[in-house]
């Protein structure tokens, strides 16, 4: 190992963990939560969804196969899922400093360092992810040196929805049929499948009114955080909920579209975070293998009579979507757009589509 600079990872609890620094130097805090999925750092750094978060991977290695370039194809990116990093920091186990991968542009270290954010390495993952099994995630904050060390921060008790939605409206293809986009926090490759299948894209802001738009369909996003922070994309939800337009909605935007609808969500003990979540379809034998980013969860008890749930998650019978029961109306809690993961649910934007 080279000579690294050392540095301390605190929880809530006064846990410590010490490790050696691989990315930028400097003191960050945020929920400390864990993923178990054995490959795709560049989409999950990248992913909105892990705003505010310090992200543990649980696959002991990282770096082997470097960081794709950012190229940019009308205004989409092409191997990341938004322009920058979104998490605070991101620890593993063993960090390999010698990269291969036809794609590489750089080594993650590198990205790491331009982008300020935190990266460590040495540590016992593995005694980490037990101990925020048993306790679930929780804060914590990562220090060089005592003069360094900082308060802990909540990010779930801001609206981060705000923070990574975009500012102004975008438009993608020129599609027949129209899609307004609510971002959210939304991964590029959600845009990339729309496009894909041949429809115009409209990308709104969070809290932008797209009631006043003509359009075909409405998709509402993934994003981080707490949904009941976004009530104005609630409000405008709920008001498209009363048309027959055909709505999808993806993670965060199966927690809106529910919250619309009239059902209640809760924080999850240490969430979804992974490629390998199994999800049934209810009303038939099909499971899936999922890829999942989400630390809230909707009440399956609570969803109206008008509505029931479309999937859930086989490991602890949590919702996983729901869709209305005569409008076109539908919403998954995993992604079917993952990039690393499996595609075993891609088939959700061809029914989309379909509706429009």
């Amino acid at each position: 190992m080279q000579q690294l600079k050392k540095a301390i990872l605190k929880l809530q609890d006064g846990t410590c963990f010490e490790g050696y620094s691989f990315g930028c130097e400097i003191p960050v805090a945020g929920e400390v939560v864990f993923n178990t999925a054995m490959t795709g750092y560049p989409e999950s750094l990248t992913d909105p969804s892990y705003s505010g978060q310090i992200l543990v991977t649980t696959y002991p290695l990282l770096g082997n196969y470097g960081v794709p370039p950012k190229g940019v194809t009308g205004n989409v990116s092409d191997y990341h899922e938004s322009e920058k990093i979104h998490c605070e920091a991101i620890i593993c186990q063993d960090y390999s400093w010698e990269y291969s991968h036809w794609q590489a542009e750089c080594s993650l270290s590198e990205w790491l360092i331009n982008e300020k954010v935190v990266g460590l390495t040495g540590i016992d993952t593995r005694a980490l992810t037990k101990h925020l099994r048993e306790s679930g995630s929780m804060l914590g904050k990562i220090y060089f040196n005592d003069e360094s060390e900082i308060s802990f921060h909540d990010p779930n008790a801001e609206n981060l929805i705000a923070k990574v939605s975009c500012k102004d409206v975008v438009e993608y293809g020129n599609g027949e049929k129209t899609v307004v986009l609510v971002d959210c926090g939304v991964k590029h490759n959600i845009i990339r499948c729309l496009m894909s299948r041949g429809v115009k894209v409209i990308r709104v802001p969070w809290n932008y009114d797209f009631n006043n738009l003509t359009y075909d369909g409405l998709f509402i996003s993934n994003g981080p955080g707490d949904p009941s922070m976004a009530q104005t994309t609630i409000e405008n939800i709920r008001e498209a909920l009363n048309g027959d337009k055909p709505i999808c909605g993806i993670c965060m935007g199966n927690q809106l579209l529910s919250l619309a609808a009239g059902a209640k969500t809760y924080k999850l003990k240490y969430g979804h975070r992974s490629h390998n979540q199994p999800v049934r379809q209810l009303g038939t034998d099909r499971c899936f293998i999922t890829s999942q980013n989400h630390g809230y969860a909707v009440d399956g008890d609570s969803i109206p009579e008008d509505w029931e749930q479309l999937f859930i998650n086989m490991n602890d019978g949590t919702n996983e979507g729901i869709k209305h029961k005569t409008k076109p109306f539908f919403s998954a809690q995993f992604h079917p757009e993952a990039s690393s993961g499996p595609k075993d649910t891609e088939f959700l934007f061809d029914e989309f589509i379909k509706l429009l």
